[in-house]
């Protein structure tokens, strides 16, 4: 996954943005202010913090020690790093994204939740 296609797939789902609160060259996308995925989008390799299931996040990493490490700079419990230069399927990118995204909508309060439900 290349760094337009890491920004466009996370500014696709419902609400999210994109913000540089850190550094303008740290990308964190939210949504209704609250963080999904972060990256160094200009970073070689590029790499992505997502949040992820405690349980999971253990299993990912044990599958793939090399590309999905505990998260940089995040709680190592909820949130993992995962290295995007060709290592791992974009399907399975795409899905631990997706992941992310559905994790922190579902902390939302449900006022929120059923704002972003709405076409």
């Amino acid at each position: 996954m290349s760094p337009e296609e890491l920004r466009a797939f996370c500014l696709s789902f419902n609400e999210a943005v994109e913000d540089f609160p850190f550094a303008p060259e740290i990308s964190v996308f939210k949504v209704l202010g609250k963080v999904f995925a972060l990256s160094w989008i200009d970073a070689r390799p590029l790499k992505v913090n997502l949040k992820c299931d405690p349980e999971d996040a253990v299993r990912l990493r044990d599958e793939y020690p090399e590309l999905i490490i505990p998260g940089y700079h995040m709680n190592k419990r909820h949130w993992n790093t995962v290295r995007l230069d060709g290592g791992l399927p974009d399907r399975l990118v795409r899905e631990l994204i997706e992941d992310s995204y559905d994790l922190v909508v579902a902390g939302l309060p449900r006022a929120e939740r059923l704002r972003l439900d709405r076409p």
